[in-house]
This record gives C-alpha cells, structure tokens and sequence, in this order.
C-alpha cells in the first residue's frame, strides 16, 4: 500500500472513530442525565451535567444553528478535501483529530432536535472556572487545532514533508 493511500485511510479511519466515539457518549449522557442529574467524576474538578447547545463554543451565535450547521458542512468538506493530502503522519492525525471534531458536533446539528440543520448539540462534561460544558467532539477539535498552531509556530509548513 502506498504512503498516500495509507495515511489517507489513516486520516478517514481517525475521523470515524471518533466520530464514534462522540456520539456514543453523547448517547451515553442522554441515557443517563435527561433527568437532570449531576454526576461528579472527579469531584468538583470533572462533572458530567447534560446541556444542549444552538451556539457555538462560548455560546458564539446563539440562534443561529442553521449558520453554524453550514460552516460546519464547508468545514467537513474542506477536511475530506485536503485530509488526504497530508504529506506526513503527523498532520495526518491532525487533519483527522479536526475531521472527528467538527463532524461529531454536525451529526447533531444535522439529526437531533429540533430538526435538520438546527439541531442542537448534546455537551455533557463540566469542568469549573465558569468554563462552558463541551463534549469529546470538541475535545478532539481543541487538540487538533493546538497541534496544527504548535507545528505552525515551530515553523512546519501546513502539510509538512514527507518524513519530518
């Protein structure tokens, strides 16, 4: 198998399993905190508490869910366009963290209520300091953007050489 084919199936692979992953505990979370309840993980530090989020991180564009669920399919598309194009493993993985992130929170908004393009994303860990409740998409999007800004400022170009 080529270098390129396998990172490419690395890359899809990544995203979709993550992609897993997410809405399993989304799933997971709905299961087991619809009626309200607060579950301490890691006592006050980790809790898992059940919102549903029409806005983007830090509550950007409240309402606008419809927006979001568009830049969110660019972004996808943008994703499945230049994933493949990784030169090394390393923005491989990357460009797959980002992929799982940003279509583990579109599948919400493309499924659940109230309905296609506005639905709403399921968030469930809770973490203090007012920090606002996320869930394992946004997990992955966070640490795939940080390691693609962390290669950029050691000075790796967007999609790198092959061997670096």
């Amino acid at each position: 198998m080529s270098g390129t084919r396998a990172r490419t199936l690395l890359f899809l692979g990544i995203g979709v399993v993550l992609v897993f992953l997410d809405q399993l505990t989304k799933e997971l979370a709905i299961a087991e905190l619809s009626d309200g309840s607060v579950v301490p993980v890691i006592g006050e530090v980790l809790r898992f508490r059940l919102v549903y989020n029409d806005a983007a991180a830090f509550s950007l564009g409240v309402g606008q869910t419809w927006v979001l669920a568009i830049i969110a399919i660019g972004a996808v598309l943008a994703l499945l366009w230049f994933g493949p194009k990784a030169k090394n493993l390393t923005w491989t993985v990357i460009a797959g963290l980002v992929l799982g992130g940003a279509a583990g929170n579109l599948v919400d908004r493309l499924t659940r209520a109230p309905g296609f393009l506005n639905g709403h994303v399921v968030d469930f860990i809770s973490i203090p300091f007012n920090f606002p409740i996320f869930n394992l998409a946004d997990t992955f999007l966070v640490i795939g953007v940080s390691l693609a800004m962390i290669r950029v400022v050691m000075g790796d170009e967007v999609g790198g050489k092959v061997g670096k």
